[in-house]
């Protein structure tokens, strides 16, 4: 409850956003641009430095869609669909929920099974194809949870 209460404090962006959407925000993009720079370094061939930079982006955005997103979703956005979806606050979170969660668990099969930390069954085959869609819902829900920042918080 201490840290619930901490994160609803004031935020630091300026806008009218609470300590735990500013931080959500900040450390989703970080982890996009993690994400982006492990791109590039698989094309440059180093694929461990690849491997461990996409665990970590992709833990990164786990730890903040279960500790803040998840949670402000729930009681904020939830107990209003589907009446109010017809409204463009409603309409952009449970979008940006339904992508944002899409990619978090992707992402997160995608390094559990790049890392043959599943049965040989459920590991992927292409792991180019997965990890490139993988990436593109990643950006999809950032610029979704960009979208729903600025709905939610504007300017000042």
């Amino acid at each position: 409850m201490v840290m619930v209460a901490f994160l609803s404090g004031p935020g630091f962006l300026g806008t009218k956003g609470q300590l735990g959407a500013d931080l959500s925000l900040v450390l989703m993009a970080v982890a996009i641009a993690m994400l982006t720079v492990g791109v590039v370094l698989i094309k440059r061939g180093n694929e461990q430095a690849h491997r461990w930079l996409q665990t970590v982006a992709v833990c990164l955005s786990a730890v903040v869609a279960v500790a803040w997103m998840i949670r402000s979703f729930w009681l904020y956005v939830r107990p209003h669909v589907p009446a109010r979806l017809g409204e463009r606050a409603y309409a952009a979170d449970t979008v940006h929920a339904i992508v944002g969660a899409a990619g978090v668990l992707l992402g997160v099969y995608v390094v559990l099974s790049a890392s043959k930390l599943l049965p040989r069954a459920l590991q992927f085959t292409d792991y180019k194809v997965w990890m490139r869609v993988s990436y593109a819902v990643y950006v999809l829900g950032m610029i979704g949870g960009v979208a729903v920042y600025v709905i939610a918080y504007g300017g000042n």
